[in-house]
């Protein structure tokens, strides 16, 4: 089982780029990197809100859950 991080993919779909969202998210560009690359163990659920504020998205957009 896994959950796959499909947040590069709405980045694309809204044309902003990492180093963009990590400004307006108030993130690291290290850290937001590794949430898009799947290298985080997890994420707080005030910053999943702030990404889906800034990316005008829902939770399920950003993420997978694959057997």
């Amino acid at each position: 089982m896994a959950i796959i991080v499909r947040l590069d993919r709405v980045m694309a779909d809204r044309k902003i780029s990492l180093n963009e969202l990590a400004d307006k998210v108030g993130m690291s560009n290290v850290n937001l990197s590794n949430l898009k690359t799947g290298k985080m163990k997890g994420i707080r659920f005030e910053t999943m809100e702030s990404i889906c504020s800034v990316l005008e998205c829902q939770p399920g957009d950003l993420f997978e859950f694959v057997k």
